[in-house]
């Protein structure tokens, strides 16, 4: 006799599995057309790529991450591609007599800079992808064909600002400590870092909490539950500070990089901003103007 209460169970139960499969199918296809409708997809592919590789590979990730060998110098996710040796013209006091902090390329702008700086091929990676194509001082893709109005050889070239080149003296500083020199407390020398106040109040002081072990910073804004850690923050990148003389040198200090304002994962925003920057919200999410 069919036991009506265990044949509906073994229904919902698959149902519920069902549903559960759909959901990952269909929130990994949401995930993956979010980067593929980006300019960072460079894999051929349709789209509205800018620069893209017309024969060489189809995949995107592979261009910044690899699941195995990754960079362990660069301080970005499993990264993929060998970096220029921090050999930049920072934006300092050479440039403004008002900036105050250590400036030290050393961070995760290295690579954002490793396609930005114009001096290797955007498809230079360590491990390349397919089977056998690991390359310790990385290499191009065998074959690999580049179209683009904003690339030469697979290279970004001049054509937009996007290519920032070496001389970064007329970009907004990155590898900088936050908020005109920094926190103006604490002296912890490890990753639980010093959680006082700016140095320059021209700052907003930025919020500050424990996450995985380690103290990590960023400064809210209006988008986003106040408090909380998101990605429509501006994230600020913890380090110890070089800098002989001051009273932070050898400390822990959020430095604000590159991907402090943008997000390379999401285009909703112009130039991936991680917030739209109407009445400025980007500028003065940081600046206390």
């Amino acid at each position: 006799m069919f036991n009506h209460t265990k044949g509906t169970k073994r229904l919902a139960a698959r149902v519920v599995k069902l549903l559960a499969g759909a959901a990952l199918v269909f929130g990994g296809a949401a995930a993956y057309a979010g980067i593929a409708a980006t300019k960072h997809n460079l894999g051929a592919s349709t789209g509205s790529n800018v620069n893209y590789m017309t024969t060489g590979t189809t995949e995107i990730c592979v261009f910044c991450h690899t699941p195995h060998a990754s960079n362990t110098g660069v301080k970005a996710p499993l990264w993929n591609k060998p970096v220029n040796g921090g050999v930049y013209t920072t934006y300092n006091t050479s440039t403004s007599a008002t900036i105050d902090g250590s400036v030290s390329m050393t961070g995760v702008s290295l690579a954002c800079l490793s396609c930005h700086d114009g001096t290797q091929a955007m498809d230079s990676m360590i491990n390349g992808p397919g089977s056998g194509n690991y390359v310790a001082g990385g290499a191009t893709i065998s074959g690999g064909v580049w179209t683009g109005a904003n690339q030469t050889a697979g290279k970004m070239n001049s054509n937009t600002v996007a290519m920032l080149g070496t001389d970064l003296s007329n970009d907004h500083p990155v590898g900088i400590q936050y908020c005109g020199g920094g926190i103006s407390t604490g002296s912890a020398s490890t990753t639980d870092a010093s959680t006082g106040t700016c140095r320059d109040p021209d700052f907003t002081t930025p919020q500050n909490k424990i996450i995985g072990g380690a103290r990590a910073w960023w400064v809210d804004n209006s988008v986003g539950t106040a408090g909380n850690r998101e990605k429509t923050d501006m994230i600020l990148y913890a380090r110890a500070v070089t800098l002989s003389g001051d009273a932070t040198d050898g400390f822990y200090q959020p430095f604000v990089e590159c991907g402090s304002c943008h997000d390379p994962h999401n285009s909703t925003n112009a130039t991936f901003l991680r917030i739209p920057n109407a009445q400025s919200a980007v500028c003065l999410t940081c600046h206390n103007k």
